[in-house]
């Protein structure tokens, strides 16, 4: 198994240990505990991998390796540069940080409670709103919209031709327009207001401008917007709201403190 991420997991597993912990090792007359090396395997754990004797051989070298070499950088004084010192300043902040939003996050947890409102707060905000499949033809000015408009509307050829032929929307050109199902809000503010003004099997009577240049839209079909069950999307939902109690807590730590 690769070890890169042992960079990381060092500097969070840099704590005391006691004197009489059990030595697994030496460099140079510095002991690697076994506490040490019980907490770099838990963090890898975390991760992922599995707890074997082939991980904590592969662990045990890593730990000497790396010994090995921060105590000959700090022998050629290289802890002492400003650069590495700033460097070791800024990672202890982070790791500080990281476990100060843990410690947060483990005193306040977000409760299933809170999913469910939030999952009926969105639910309720989603009520009633459609959803379309939609074509469109995206080309660069006005009059070869208006003459694809005519050329489609007296059947000269067809919206799904057009579009392979004349579409510079890479994605959605080659598939005749096709823009799959989704809601007008996902789309820039003209585009959306056109979608929601047409009809099933209608399209656009005049081209739609936006930043991208004119479109002929095309509504093949519309529905609800299925809301999906509590548990596809409790996971989106749990991270949310942490993240939203830990932009919360963060601002109140800072306008309790004197910042000038």
């Amino acid at each position: 198994m690769k070890l890169k991420r042992l960079a990381v997991f060092a500097a969070a597993c840099a704590i005391a240990v006691p004197a009489f912990a059990q030595t697994i090792a030496t460099v140079n007359g510095t002991a690697i505990t076994q506490a040490k090396l019980d907490q770099f395997v838990a963090l890898l754990v975390s991760q992922g991998a599995q707890d074997t004797p082939e991980l904590r051989t592969q662990v045990k070298q890593e730990m000497v390796n790396r010994l090995v070499a921060v105590q000959a950088a700090e022998k050629a004084g290289i802890d002492k540069q400003p650069a590495v010192t700033q460097e070791v300043e800024l990672a202890r902040q982070g790791i500080l940080v990281r476990a100060l939003m843990a410690d947060y996050l483990k005193k306040n947890p977000v409760t299933d409670a809170k999913i469910q409102a939030e999952y009926d707060k969105i639910k309720s905000e989603q009520s009633g709103k459609q959803e379309y499949k939609l074509r469109h033809i995206l080309v660069k000015d006005q009059k070869a919209a208006d003459d694809l408009t005519a050329s489609i509307k007296s059947k000269k050829v067809t919206f799904e031709a057009a579009a392979k032929k004349n579409s510079m929307d890479p994605g959605s050109g080659k598939n005749g327009g096709d823009l799959g199902w989704g809601p007008a809000s996902n789309y820039v503010p003209e585009f959306a207001k056109a979608v929601e003004g047409l009809k099933k099997g209608e399209m656009t009577s005049k081209p739609v401008q936006t930043q991208f240049g004119w479109h002929i839209i095309q509504v093949e079909d519309s529905r609800a917007v299925k809301f999906p069950e509590l548990a596809e999307v409790k996971p989106q939902i749990e991270e949310m709201l942490r993240q939203q109690q830990l932009a919360e807590y963060q601002q109140g730590l800072i306008k309790g403190a004197a910042i000038k």
